[in-house]
């Protein structure tokens, strides 16, 4: 999923921001190419083998988040008006979206990749709910 954002909060002066954000600070913004993985749980089918059809939520998170986000400008998105669209924020709201909208299995975790350095999780109703997280660097060819 393509999109664009700029990381500017209305409370802070036009140096804070910069201070803050550095060059995500952009004023025409910048983009990036995310990588969303959602991840489910919950009982394995006896019949089927699976936890849910993986189809279905392909098709969700299609229709819930690809296309609402892809090819977007994340500032004028309703979820942020009163957010900074962080990738943190971004992480949220897509948690939020398909919690609501995919019921077929326990949602866990929403991870969203915005570079090949940094990774964003939200792990919703378990344990750390309250926080998402975020790493830089990748391990490459263990």
């Amino acid at each position: 999923m393509s999109a664009s954002h700029r990381l500017n909060c209305e409370e802070m002066s036009a140096e804070e921001n910069r201070a803050v954000y550095g060059k995500c600070n952009n004023p025409h913004g910048h983009g990036h190419n995310y990588v969303v993985e959602v991840v489910v749980g919950g009982e394995v089918d006896p019949e089927t083998g699976m936890v849910c059809d993986l189809g279905e939520l392909d098709r969700c998170v299609m229709k819930e988040i690809v296309d609402r986000f892809d090819f977007a400008n994340l500032n004028f998105d309703a979820a942020f008006q009163s957010r900074v669209p962080t990738t943190e924020n971004l992480n949220i709201e897509i948690y939020k979206v398909l919690k609501a909208a995919f019921t077929e299995a326990e949602l866990v975790e929403v991870r969203v990749e915005e570079t090949a350095k940094n990774l964003f999780a939200y792990p919703g109703a378990y344990p750390g709910a309250n926080e998402a997280r975020a790493s830089s660097g990748k391990a490459v060819g263990v």
